[in-house]
């Protein structure tokens, strides 16, 4: 009956830390996507600098013609 309990009672702490990890999991899965849109919004700036130019480039006609 002892040994019964004992097992029981180390059945429910390991059923108690599956339903922890998987908590872990989600709160990790979340973290993991926002780590992506970050590094997705911190493009490196050689991408965005062509359109810069064209959105620039009446801006420098207009100067230039000054």
């Amino acid at each position: 009956v002892l040994a019964g309990l004992i097992i029981a009672a180390a059945a429910l702490g390991l059923i108690r830390v599956i339903f922890h990890l998987r908590a872990v999991v989600k709160t990790l899965d979340a973290l993991i996507g926002g780590v992506a849109v970050i590094v997705e919004k911190t493009d490196p700036v050689p991408d965005v600098v062509p359109s810069v130019n064209a959105n620039l480039a009446p801006v420098r006609a207009f100067t230039e013609s000054i």
